[in-house]
């Protein structure tokens, strides 16, 4: 059965900011400690008033021009009704007809290089509400609710209906999670839920080869990891035309409402929760606590300067500015902006792009995640390594050489020690690691241990051209320093000739 599957995602965003969104309540993560970072304003007591946070707004309008967005000139905020334990106002303070920033687009690229365009609907600012806790032990059956995230400043994004499959699904959240972490306006943690998703699928079945039927559309909520969501879309769109297929059940047909499903990550299915409310069923109307707020073109564009340079702009000026492949140029820029920085100040200082493109993204990288470090806790600095690798371009030391060294100022750090540029130079001459480019050196070497290699000699003649190892190793120690493959050049001259 053909089918196309139809996916738009609705992201919400904890933003960075020192308090909640309509009061003073501190902003800060603080599972430990539930219902202390509350006041009346955001547990909804009576006659308790709500003032706008305006780093809120600008945090919003930040992240609206980085998705390409318009920014609404004049824009309010709407009581949207709901009742659940852990929104004790009993509505929830949204944009609803005027959001903050529409209509913009977020860009990724496929392993093959293409670029794929998705439309943002709109982003608007709300504030989040609690966090109900179950007793899931099967001991009791306990509810509790902890109001300390009530009143957080949330961005929600929400994306038109323009991807098709879990796989760009997830591509897409892992470029709008890093743009967000480049901008600063929100941590993304997903464990914590700083960066939370829900999935609206359904599908557009082929019935007959010239018309189409719809699934009824289904909101997977809260998935809170990028494996996440593509498990829980692919697992949703092998339940749906399984549905289809026994029931038919489409769009349209009496009875059928769009539904709210949950996660199970560990069971590897969706699960019904309820019946999807439409905006009717919210009853949306202006607040009449709160003034709306406008914003002046001058201001956008004061906003618009002040922005950073986006992943999507720093992938492009590293293969044009560079010369990187897009899979180089995306592996460093997709670790975040601190080790984007390390690896431009290592390029520019040694002069080849490539090579401190292979050592950061082999050599640092792996060093990070084996000792748990941040690139601004790593210490090896780029203007270090930057020389060091310039030792390389110039000719002076071998990448063997180089590892060496590398290796040396580590163990250093590791000691204690402040590592300086001058080490580079003292640890060269220390283990005698300088290039040797003393052709007259190299010769006699060259000759004295060809005198016992005979049978590497006719091997290598014979054809096979690893013979030449063994010999290359036995110059190697005869010469500390000298370079491997200028060794094996000038022995294939000798025996050639």
């Amino acid at each position: 059965m053909n089918f196309t599957t139809i996916i738009g995602l609705e992201v919400h965003v904890q933003l960075n900011t020192r308090t909640k969104i309509f009061c003073g309540c501190v902003n800060k993560f603080n599972p430990d400690q539930p219902n202390t970072q509350t006041c009346p304003v955001c547990l909804g007591l009576p006659g308790s008033l709500p003032v706008i946070n305006r780093e809120a707004i600008h945090l919003g309008q930040m992240t609206g021009l980085a998705l390409n967005c318009t920014i609404t000139p004049f824009t309010k905020w709407d009581r949207k009704q709901y009742f659940y334990p852990d929104l004790p106002k009993g509505y929830q303070t949204s944009q609803f007809d005027l959001p903050l920033c529409q209509n913009g687009y977020i860009e990724t690229f496929s392993h093959e290089g293409e670029a794929r365009r998705v439309r943002i609907l709109r982003a608007h600012l709300e504030e989040d509400a609690g966090k109900n806790m179950h007793d899931e032990s099967g001991r009791g059956r306990d509810s509790q609710v902890d109001l300390n995230r009530a009143g957080t400043p949330l961005l929600e994004i929400v994306s038109q209906p323009d991807i098709r499959s879990a796989q760009e699904a997830k591509a897409i959240l892992e470029e709008l999670h890093l743009l967000l972490t480049y901008l600063g306006v929100s941590d993304c943690n997903m464990q914590e839920g700083s960066l939370r998703c829900d999935a609206n699928v359904n599908l557009h079945i082929d019935t007959d080869g010239c018309s189409k039927v719809a699934t009824p559309i289904v909101e997977v909520k809260n998935l809170n990891s990028f494996r996440s969501i593509e498990a829980a879309i692919e697992y949703e769109v092998k339940r749906q035309l399984e549905e289809f297929q026994k029931t038919g059940r489409k769009i349209g047909d009496p009875g059928v409402e769009k539904e709210t499903r949950g996660w199970d990550m560990e069971r590897g299915y969706t699960f019904a929760q309820r019946g999807k409310e439409e905006a009717a069923d919210y009853r949306y109307f202006p607040c009449p606590d709160l003034v709306p707020v406008t914003t002046s073109p001058e201001r956008i564009e004061e906003i618009r300067r002040s922005l950073p340079e986006f992943p999507a702009q720093r992938r492009a000026r590293y293969r044009q500015e560079f010369g990187l492949s897009l899979y180089d140029a995306s592996v460093i820029v997709n670790q975040g902006a601190g080790l984007a920085r390390y690896f431009e100040t290592v390029a520019n200082l040694c002069g080849d792009a490539k090579q401190a493109a292979n050592w950061v993204t082999q050599d640092v990288q792996r060093d990070l995640n084996d000792r748990k470090l941040t690139i601004g806790e790593f210490p090896i600095s780029a203007e270090l390594l930057g020389q060091l690798l310039k030792r390389i371009v110039v000719g002076d030391l071998t990448v063997k050489g180089a590892r060496e060294v590398y290796a040396q100022l580590l163990a250093d750090s590791d000691e204690g020690q402040t590592l300086l540029v001058d080490w580079i130079d003292a640890i060269i001459e220390e283990k005698s690691l300088k290039v040797v480019n003393d052709t007259g050196l190299l010769d006699a070497a060259i000759t004295s241990a060809l005198e016992d290699s005979q049978k590497a000699i006719d091997d290598y003649k014979a054809g096979k051209q690893q013979a030449l190892g063994a010999v290359v190793g036995k110059v190697m120690k005869l010469v500390k320093g000298a370079d491997a493959k200028v060794v094996r050049e000038m022995l294939i001259r000798k025996i050639d000739g």
